[in-house]
């Protein structure tokens, strides 16, 4: 891609997900075009469809918390490694408001959602693994029960008022209760 392509790419999805967290899965894609700096038809070459845009949003972000967890890692105990990157997923997933079901409905899974599930998959297990290992998390509990809670946290928060704290909330008291 050249490299002016690559920056109104890189500047859409990221006024995208700006909009995505504020509005939802329905987010003007003029309102889109215009905080990218770009023009409609920009954004329409580059995205033939609201459900690719919403796509490019979603595999960045999953691909941004799944390497994070990288840094937590570093720089945090096991536990707390864990705890802060299922946060992180929480507050993604309840402020996409939508997007979930925008790239669900309807379709069958396509390549980028799938290695956006193994890679979650995978950082999750890491990150449990060395929790397990230090005792900082309960054998009873697996990695997939972990994205199974945030998933269905994420889901639940829906129609708070502010469906992101509530998701961190509900999150912090599921976790208590595992730590006990």
């Amino acid at each position: 891609m050249r490299a002016d392509a690559q920056r109104n790419y890189d500047a859409i999805v990221r006024a995208a997900a700006v909009e995505v967290e504020r509005v939802g899965a329905d987010a003007s894609l003029e309102d889109i075009a215009r905080n990218a700096g770009v023009g409609s038809a920009t954004l329409h070459r580059r995205f033939r469809t609201r459900r690719a845009l919403l796509q490019a949003v979603f595999v960045d972000r999953i691909t941004t918390i799944c390497e994070h967890a990288d840094v937590l890692s570093a720089r945090m105990g096991a536990g707390e490694a864990l705890e802060a990157w299922l946060r992180e997923l929480a507050r993604f997933s309840a402020s996409t408001r939508g997007v979930a079901d925008a790239l669900i409905l309807g379709t069958v899974p396509d390549p980028a959602t799938s290695a956006c599930e193994t890679m979650l998959i995978s950082t999750a297990g890491s990150l449990h693994a060395r929790a397990l290992e230090s005792g900082e998390v309960s054998a009873t509990v697996s990695a997939l029960d972990l994205l199974a809670l945030v998933n269905s946290l994420s889901l639940g928060s829906r129609t708070a008022p502010d469906p992101v704290e509530y998701a961190e909330r509900l999150l912090g008291l599921a976790l208590d209760g595992i730590r006990r």
